[in-house]
């Protein structure tokens, strides 16, 4: 077998293979004899028809089914004798074959990059963590008490934090938009739950009475048709409500299944669930940064094949969501792979540059990793050994596993080599933070 490589661009390969004719004829004689005796032909006994009527009869068929295996056997062949790692499926072309020349075919493909990840302990990071204190304590207990107020009418103009309940109107030169009329609105004044001047237009409202709103939808809001234009409201006030706040009584604490008595029970249960928060988000965050900084610091080419295929599994996975969320008939035929490209190259690059961090330092999830992980993801359910045993039950499932908990090695690994600076940042910072 003879074998030529040249490259094309970036990582893709033009490889030329020639098979002997005396190997392709060699395997077709070898496949006919052995299918003589199985051959049962009219005019012939089982066993006894001449190994010329065999291959006049059934040469063709043969012959196809030998140059298809031969392609494939001798492209890994070739490959591994050129030290190549293909990615993506080889497009096979110029095929040609005569039983005098033997066969020769083109192979176009991609191979994997060669990398070494370089730069880790040049990164830089600043890692935000917050402590709780009972301020921030008493900020949440007073949001879980707002959460389940509830509201009592009052006989007096509104102000901010009323519920104030209208019959509404909303024309934009004159007609009635779509969506923009309705009965009993529900407004809470300061919730900014509306556009821009429709809660403070609010303000001062009396039960019975009519309150005219002259207002801008936003540019950027959701619906294209009314985003950005002049709207007037007529807005039919039909209550006023203050709200009541729970008290901290037995009751309320039942309602967070807290077992402890009083309010001091219920704060440490708060702690204990924001202090949780706290550290899933400077967790999530830092490794963000890191996957980032990898990244920048090691810019790769990567298979194109490879990053289709990806974008193509992204696309995959929303068009499935969309049919689940609104139903199995729904048309998600607009979701392109095209816009998941730039993600499908960010997972592509990283996952091959992870992989050499994880065989460089000989990074392993041992079965006890993957047993602490699947049993701690399992405790949130109702029964958790039943969700253990369904990981456990497919091996693709564990899998995932795996890899998830050699990604967060990965991440404490290079958290060892880069410069971590800590900054303390309040609680709330920390939650708004988009970073």
């Amino acid at each position: 077998m003879q074998v030529s490589v040249e490259t094309t661009e970036g990582l893709g390969r033009r490889m030329t293979v020639a098979v002997p004719a005396e190997q392709i004829e060699s395997e077709i004689k070898d496949r006919l004899k052995s299918l003589a005796p199985k051959v049962k032909i009219s005019g012939f006994r089982p066993g006894k028809v001449p190994f010329s009527v065999v291959e006049k009869r059934y040469g063709i068929q043969v012959r196809a089914e030998v140059i298809g295996d031969t392609v494939s056997s001798s492209f890994y062949e070739a490959v591994t004798k050129e030290n190549l790692r293909p990615a993506g499926t080889p497009k096979i072309s110029e095929q040609k074959q005569t039983p005098e020349q033997g066969l020769e075919y083109t192979a176009e493909f991609e191979v994997y990059p060669e990398i070494k990840v370089t730069g880790l302990d040049s990164i830089k990071l600043e890692r935000k963590v917050a402590e709780i204190n009972d301020e921030d304590v008493d900020d949440m207990v007073e949001k879980l008490r707002k959460q389940r107020v509830t509201w009592e009418a009052v006989d007096r103009a509104a102000q901010t934090d009323d519920q104030v309940t209208v019959d509404y109107k909303g024309t934009i030169n004159g007609e009635v938009f779509q969506g923009g009329e309705g009965k009993d609105l529900k407004v809470i004044i300061g919730a900014k739950g509306m556009i821009e001047g429709f809660e403070d237009g609010l303000i001062g409202a009396e039960k019975g009475k009519t309150i005219e709103l002259d207002l801008k939808f936003p540019e950027s809001y959701g619906s294209p048709d009314i985003a950005g234009k002049d709207v007037h409201f007529v807005l039919d006030v039909s209550a006023v409500e203050q709200p009541v706040m729970p008290e901290i009584n037995a009751e309320f604490l039942k309602s967070f299944n807290i077992d402890g008595e009083g309010i001091e029970a219920l704060k440490a249960d708060v702690r204990s669930n924001m202090e949780k928060e706290a550290a899933r988000l400077v967790k999530s965050r830092i490794k963000r940064q890191v996957l980032d900084a990898v990244l920048e610091k090691n810019n790769i080419d990567v298979p194109l094949a490879l990053v289709k295929e990806e974008a193509d599994r992204l696309a995959q996975q929303m068009q499935d969501q969309l049919r689940w969320q609104q139903g199995q008939n729904t048309d998600s035929t607009g979701v392109s792979s095209e816009a998941y490209e730039k993600e499908g190259k960010r997972r592509i690059t990283l996952g091959l540059i992870l992989a050499e961090i994880i065989k460089e330092n000989d990074i392993r999830a041992t079965k006890e990793a993957v047993r602490a992980e699947v049993e701690r993801m399992a405790a949130s359910y109702g029964d958790p050994q039943a969700v253990v045993q369904w990981y456990y039950s497919d091996p693709k499932r564990l899998s995932e596993i795996e890899s998830l908990i050699l990604e967060e090695a990965v991440v404490d690994w290079v958290l060892e080599q880069a410069q971590v600076t800590d900054t303390m940042v309040p609680f709330k910072d920390l939650v708004s933070s988009k970073e």
